[in-house]
């Protein structure tokens, strides 16, 4: 096993592992790494399916997601298509996925079906770095308080992609949640928060709420919490939900990214309560 660091903040690129191959005794060594370095890459990984999904049922119960419908034999998986002509990509903004719901994402498994030959990369940024050099006084303003996290509705997740279909539901949801969670397994802090779903700080009023929040929307911001990868076809990324950010970076231009599709598969696997 070969494991190379893609920065000093977090994320490693494997090569030794088959992710075909879902044993506990595999599993293990993927999930120990996993919770070293946060985000975890493997290229060329010609897994099925159903070898998908049995990797990411080791890590505990399957989501759907609430807004966007799985593929048709695999309701699990959401295939994440962007079209020749578009611009914008799924996921475009920082964020944590599905920070919203009662019981964030645990977990992500995304595996690159078809890549534009520039353009599209994921980034990722480590939460537990962004807390511990969080300035005292903004630590101090958010110590044991709650924040509500907004769904934004359907039309957020789909209706800027041709081929991304709903599942019917247009409801709008929230959910408040620690500003800062602990790590379940590791028992680190968290700073979980994120500019795409965090809407304001409960028991504040707004202006006082925007204030915080936006101060530390930049501070998570900082590029040097972050990593930075470079999709190739039949490549994975895992990452630990809970204690990242990431981003699809929307560098389609004319004569580079635009004019080819971007197509992953995506799968979530159910979280915690936070705490």
């Amino acid at each position: 096993m070969e494991i190379n660091l893609l920065s000093g903040a977090l994320g490693a690129e494997v090569k030794g592992i088959d992710l075909k191959d879902s044993s506990i005794e595999n599993w293990n060594k993927i999930n120990s790494l996993l919770l070293e370095h946060k985000v975890l890459f493997f290229r060329d990984q010609k897994i099925s399916a159903e070898e998908q999904l049995n990797l990411a049922k080791r890590f505990g119960p399957l989501e759907k997601h609430i807004y966007v419908k799985g593929r048709k034999e695999y309701p699990e998986i959401i295939r994440i298509i962007k079209e020749p002509d578009e611009k914008r990509q799924w996921g475009e903004t920082w964020h944590t996925d599905v920070s919203y719901n009662p019981k964030p994402t645990k977990v992500i498994i995304l595996k690159s079906v078809e890549v534009p030959p520039v353009g599209g990369d994921t980034m990722f940024s480590n939460m537990e770095l962004a807390y511990e050099s969080l300035d005292e006084k903004i630590k101090d303003k958010i110590k044991d308080k709650k924040a509500v996290h907004s769904s934004l509705g359907a039309a957020a997740f789909t209706e800027s992609y041709k081929a991304m279909e709903g599942n019917g539901n247009l409801d709008e949801y929230s959910n408040a949640h620690p500003i800062v969670r602990t790590h379940p397994e590791t028992g680190k802090k968290i700073l979980f928060v994120n500019s795409m779903y965090t809407k304001r700080i409960v028991g504040l009023d707004k202006e006082e709420s925007d204030e915080i929040l936006n101060e530390i929307f930049r501070h998570q911001e900082r590029l040097d919490f972050t990593c930075r990868f470079k999709w190739t076809e039949n490549a994975v990324a895992i990452w630990d939900n809970r204690s990242t950010h990431h981003q699809g970076l929307t560098d389609f231009f004319p004569g580079r990214g635009l004019g080819h599709r971007r197509v992953m598969d995506r799968i979530a696997i159910e979280g915690d309560n936070p705490n």
